[in-house]
């Protein structure tokens, strides 16, 4: 009988700054050992005190994501499953928060025995315990490990505690990768290491030594630089790996390629590549490079930060637009449009003309509403393509209320709580949840089966009858003005098994070439190599409009 390998670990750490793109070179890794042959899976896990990510604020912390399970988690979670192209569960994300929380149950439970339980090494041990159940549920031979933050942050000292304890234990089942950045004074000026040899220092003080060091930058590497980084940081010059800035995340693996990755790394945890196959994923990434485009405006209201653009509050609506186009062998055009703007200048609804379709991605609060409101009646009358995603779908459900089922006054309660006609409310399970303050992890999350009416737009995107899709909400089309709208022209297409809660509405396409809204989060599902259906359906009639 063959001897079991042993779980092989990958950690991932960051140096110099915050948002180096350490989920994307996480999920690129583990893209190109599965390409090599090998069941890998992808862990994250964040210093927040957070007991999961469904508290944080979109335009402090991006986009909330959630798995199939319900588990509200960290954007990166999405890179992961979109570059592996499979479903992960809630043992794939962790906090301190989450882990403080588990040691101290089992504290109250008696679990350790009467020992006193102390940070280190209960905590560590904590985290390794989690990595392993991890892998065992995914089925994984290598397991990657974000670690969040940037090394010498007070916050994730113990990860790296627990990194350090693993090492000791098996050294030949653990290597350790830093993405660093490496900054110019200015455009074409040199590449500076001295930041990067710090980060390696600092590592070096929590007793860990870098395996391989990604070196991210506006620009590729050279020798020189590589050389220098090697000598000062006690590594070969091979497994210093150049990671520029490039065009489209996607190509960021077979730039890994370029520089062998997956065979250094490979090497290095003693395995033998059992084949090589990107082609897939090559023949994707040309399709991005066409020239051809097709024009997407995204409005929202989380994408202010300050001064600048916070596009990360909508990572996985864009990376769907992107997926869907690729697929038709175009680029996407993506602008932001804040829906403030809507409610100040109704000329600026006039604009709306000039793209070829318009999504409104999910959101909470009344802040902004009236000017989604007003975009998707200026593309419901002029027939621009329209996609609603959650809270788009309730406010497209309130805009058809007010103007054509001539219910005056019409909202969500979750706006306006004595509005005459409620069309969209809260379930009353979630009525408890609110008059308790409980808000963590307590709206319909994650996936839930939705029966498609034939004959209707998202009946032929889908090609199926049944379908399951992920969800992240509170509030509901009201199940009592239903008959009224559909008898006004709205057509529910997609609704719950037991037709109690509505799912997709839609007007037909006599009336509107694609005016299409769901309740759910399609984009959570979407991969470059499988883009969502609905995504594809309505670039497909974008194009058409262009």
């Amino acid at each position: 009988m063959a001897k079991k390998q042993n779980l092989k670990y990958i950690f991932v750490v960051g140096g110099v700054m915050s948002g180096v793109g350490k989920g994307i070179a996480t999920a690129s890794i583990a893209k190109i050992l599965q390409a090599r042959g090998f069941e890998t899976t992808a862990v994250k896990i964040d210093p927040y005190v957070n007991v999961d990510a469904g508290t944080m604020n979109p335009t402090e912390h991006g986009e909330v994501f959630v798995l199939d399970d319900g588990m509200e988690c960290d954007q990166d979670m999405g890179n992961y499953e979109r570059f592996l192209d499979r479903g992960l569960t809630a043992e794939s994300y962790m906090t301190t928060g989450s882990i403080y929380l588990s040691v101290i149950n089992k504290e109250r439970n008696l679990e350790y025995h009467g020992l006193c339980v102390e940070v280190v090494p209960h905590i560590p041990l904590e985290i390794l315990n989690r990595l392993q159940k991890a892998a065992s549920k995914n089925k994984a031979e290598i397991i990657l490990t974000e670690i969040g933050g940037t090394v010498g942050e007070y916050q994730n000292i113990l990860f790296l505690e627990a990194i350090r304890i693993l090492k000791l234990k098996k050294p030949k089942d653990v290597i350790l990768v830093l993405v660093s950045h490496l900054p110019s004074l200015s455009a074409g000026s040199e590449l500076k290491t001295k930041p990067t040899q710090y980060a390696v220092r600092t590592l070096n003080s929590a007793g860990l030594q870098p395996d391989i060091i990604l070196a991210r930058a506006d620009v590729a590497l050279d020798k020189k630089r590589k050389n220098k980084i090697a000598f000062n940081c006690n590594i070969y010059e091979e497994d210093v790996i150049s990671a520029p800035n490039v065009e489209n995340i996607y190509e960021v693996p077979l730039n890994f390629e370029e520089d062998n990755l997956s065979q250094n790394i490979l090497g290095k945890l003693n395995l033998k590549p059992r084949k090589k196959d990107l082609r897939k994923w090559q023949n994707m990434v040309k399709s991005a490079k066409s020239r051809k485009e097709v024009k997407i405006g995204i409005v929202g209201k989380y994408f202010s930060a300050g001064d600048f653009i916070l596009s990360d509050s909508y990572i996985s609506v864009i990376e769907a637009v992107k997926h869907a186009a690729f697929a038709f062998k175009v680029k996407p055009n993506i602008e932001w449009l804040s829906s403030e703007e809507f409610e100040k200048n109704s000329q600026k609804l006039k604009n709306l003309s000039n793209y070829d379709g318009i999504v409104i991605p999910g959101g909470f609060g009344s802040r902004g509403v009236e000017g989604k409101i007003n975009v998707i009646k200026y593309c419901r009358e002029h027939k621009i393509p329209f996609f609603g995603l959650c809270y788009g779908l309730q406010l497209a459900v309130v805009e058809f209320s007010r103007s054509v089922a001539g219910l005056k006054g019409a909202n969500t309660t979750e706006v306006n709580q004595n509005t005459p006609h409620p069309v969209i409310d809260i379930l009353p399970e979630q009525k408890k949840n609110l008059s308790e303050n409980k808000y963590g992890a307590t709206m319909r999350l994650g996936a839930y089966p939705a029966s498609l009416k034939k004959g209707t737009i998202a009946y032929e995107a889908y090609k199926e009858h049944l379908i399951s899709e992920r969800h992240r909400h509170r509030y509901e089309v009201n199940p009592e003005y239903v008959a009224i709208l559909s008898k006004k022209g709205l057509v529910f297409s997609g609704f719950s098994p037991n037709r109690h809660l509505m799912e997709i509405i839609e007007l037909p396409k006599e009336k509107h070439p694609f005016f299409v809204a769901v309740q759910f989060h399609p984009e959570f599902k979407s991969r470059p190599l499988s883009p969502h259906p609905l995504f594809k359906e309505f670039i497909k009639t974008s194009l058409n409009k262009k």
